[in-house]
C-alpha cells in the first residue's frame, strides 16, 4: 500500500439506467454500470427488512426505522447492487423513497459510473434533490447526509481548492454537523465530517485550514475514533481514516494505514456497496 488514494475502476456493461427526470434532474442514454462480481447475496424485501440494523448502521436512525415492505423491494435492489432498478423505485414512493433514490445514485456514481461528466451530473442530481428536501425539511439527516455527500464528492470531481474557494467547503461542513447534532449516533457523518477536515488541510495546510475553514487535525481524529466506535465495521470509515492519517500525518502513519486497511479488508461484506469497499481495500493493500 502506497499514501496515494486508491480510485475505483469502472467495469463495462451493457444495462441501461432508469430515467431520472422526476424532480427536475436530468438523464443519459448511456448505460449504468453493472456491479463486477456475480457472487453477490441477492436480497428480497423480507431479507433486507430482517437485516435492516445491520445494512443500515452507519445511518443513525434511520437503523432504527426501517420502511413499508413496498419500498423494502427497492432497498432490496440497491443492497443487491442494482442501482437503476432501486433508484425507479424510489421515485415511484415520492417523499418516503428519497433517501433511497439519492443513497443509490449516490454510490452507483462514486463507485461504478466511468464517464466523468455522467458521474458528475449524478452528484449534481442527489446535491440538487437533496438540497430541496432539506429546504423544505431542515431536520431531515438523510437529506443533509446525501446533500454533504454529493457536494463532497463533486468537489473531489472538479478540484477541492477550486470547489473551497467557491464556497462549497461550508455547505458541506455545515451540512454535516447539522446532521451530527440532530443525530450524534449518526456514524457516516462524524466519518465523513473528519474526511472534510483531513482534506481541506491537505489542499491549504493546518493554519489556513484552521483560520478559515474552521478544521483541525485533532478534530477530524476525533471524528473518526467517534464514527468508527458508532460502526466498527464501516469498511469505507476505516479506509477513510487511514486516508485522512496520511494526509494529516504523512508516510510515518504507514504502518497504522495500512492496520486499517487490513481490518477493511477483512470485513466479509454484507451487501453490494461493502463489497464494493472490502475490494478497494484489498487493491488498496496490494499497491
Amino acid at each position: 500500500m502506497n499514501s496515494s488514494s486508491f480510485h475505483p475502476m469502472a467495469i463495462p456493461s451493457d444495462r441501461h439506467p432508469q430515467q431520472l427526470l422526476s424532480g427536475g434532474t436530468t438523464s443519459s442514454a448511456q448505460p449504468w454500470t453493472r456491479m463486477p462480481y456475480q457472487d453477490l447475496t441477492r436480497f428480497d424485501g423480507a431479507s433486507t427488512l430482517r437485516q435492516w440494523a445491520r445494512l443500515h448502521a452507519g445511518h443513525g436512525r434511520q437503523a432504527l426505522n426501517p420502511p413499508s415492505a413496498e419500498l423494502a423491494e427497492g432497498w432490496a435492489l440497491y443492497h443487491s447492487g442494482d442501482f437503476a432498478e432501486a433508484v425507479a423505485i424510489g421515485l415511484q414512493h415520492g417523499r418516503a423513497g428519497m433517501a433511497l433514490v439519492n443513497q443509490a445514485t449516490a454510490i452507483y456514481a462514486n463507485y461504478l459510473e466511468p464517464h466523468e461528466a455522467l458521474r458528475l451530473s449524478l452528484f449534481r442530481q442527489v446535491f440538487e434533490r437533496a438540497s430541496a428536501q432539506s429546504a423544505a425539511e431542515p431536520d431531515d439527516c438523510d437529506a443533509l447526509y446525501w446533500q454533504a455527500y454529493a457536494l463532497g464528492r463533486y468537489s473531489q470531481c472538479v478540484s477541492v481548492a477550486r470547489a473551497l474557494a467557491q464556497g462549497l467547503g461550508s455547505k458541506v461542513k455545515g451540512a454535516l454537523e447539522r446532521v451530527i447534532a440532530l443525530q450524534p449516533e449518526h456514524a457516516n457523518a462524524h466519518i465523513a465530517l473528519g474526511a472534510f477536515h483531513a482534506e481541506v488541510i491537505d489542499k491549504v495546510g493546518a493554519l489556513v485550514g484552521r483560520m478559515t475553514y474552521g478544521v483541525q487535525a485533532e478534530q477530524a481524529m476525533a471524528l473518526f475514533e467517534r464514527g468508527l466506535e458508532l460502526h466498527p465495521q464501516s469498511v469505507s470509515g476505516l479506509m477513510e481514516h487511514a486516508r485522512a492519517r496520511l494526509m494529516l500525518f504523512g508516510d510515518g502513519c504507514m504502518q497504522d494505514a495500512t492496520r486499517l486497511y487490513e481490518q477493511a479488508a477483512a470485513v466479509v461484506p454484507i451487501d453490494a456497496r461493502e463489497r464494493l469497499d472490502v475490494e478497494l481495500a484489498k487493491a488498496g493493500l496490494a499497491e
